[in-house]
């Protein structure tokens, strides 16, 4: 339990850092880390399969695609508009507290949404009393696989597992794509 509070506190440092950073390529990088620690957490949590996902796409992909794009652009922040220079410095003000508002009530909504969830991992969550015994007795004989990890990620979530795959193989092909563009153009 200690450990999952450790890496949400580094998740969430990473976070704030990431978009407070001037230096893009620095956000870039702390991007990288923030992918690495929530596929810790996810492995942490026995998602392994999410864990290998966000590892690969957040932490690898990603943060290689944006290193492509900040390759063809400035690494520094442009300052934005000075107060002074606005016709109404106070619009300016208000419209910057305006996402967030969005997100704060969107954060809300989502922990009240969760008030009523049960405990992670509890034994008497609707998931543990109707679903995963059904996944237990009705796997090996509709599937034909005696793993129940392959039969219900192959079978099961066949076209969620398509899903991750197409979207690791897109990420690949666009990172080839900028990669040659930029030692043939």
């Amino acid at each position: 339990m200690v450990i999952d509070f450790i890496l949400l506190f580094f998740v969430v440092v990473c976070a704030v850092a990431s978009v407070s950073m001037k230096d893009l390529l620095g956000s870039v990088m702390i991007l990288g880390a923030y992918s690495l620690l929530m596929a810790l957490l996810w492995t942490r949590y026995n998602s392994v399969d999410v864990a290998f996902t966000e590892a690969a796409v957040g932490a690898g992909i990603t943060t290689v695609l944006l290193i492509a794009a900040l390759s063809r652009t400035f690494r520094h922040e442009e300052d934005p508009e000075k107060p002074g220079q606005s016709i109404f410095p106070w619009l300016t003000r208000i419209a910057r507290l305006i996402p967030l508002g969005v997100v704060m009530l969107t954060g809300a909504v989502l922990i009240y949404g969760t008030l009523d969830m049960p405990n992670f991992s509890d034994p008497a969550a609707p998931a543990n009393l109707h679903v995963a015994p059904y996944y237990i007795e009705k796997s090996v004989p509709e599937t034909g696989s005696i793993n129940f990890v392959t039969a219900i990620l192959a079978s099961y979530r066949g076209y969620d597992t398509l899903g991750e795959v197409t979207v690791i193989f897109t990420a690949g092909i666009c990172v080839l794509i900028l990669l040659r563009r930029r030692f043939h153009g």
